[in-house]
């Protein structure tokens, strides 16, 4: 009978684990697409020049 209590335990931690690796993938997901929306030019700038103290990124 003691392994099978090993057995349920190992399986809650898994689908535990699972489930939180899953949510932590979603909102890593979900938090980058917003930081890499964000990380364009705020409204009002599309149009003007980069400031001198910003440096250039070349590609």
């Amino acid at each position: 009978m003691p392994l099978m209590q090993v057995e349920t335990a190992s399986a809650s931690y898994l689908s535990t684990v699972t489930i939180l690796g899953i949510v932590g993938f979603i909102a890593a997901v979900s938090i980058g697409s917003i930081a890499w929306y964000n990380s364009k030019r705020p409204t009002g700038w599309e149009g003007k020049e980069r400031p001198d103290i910003v440096p250039e990124v070349e590609k």
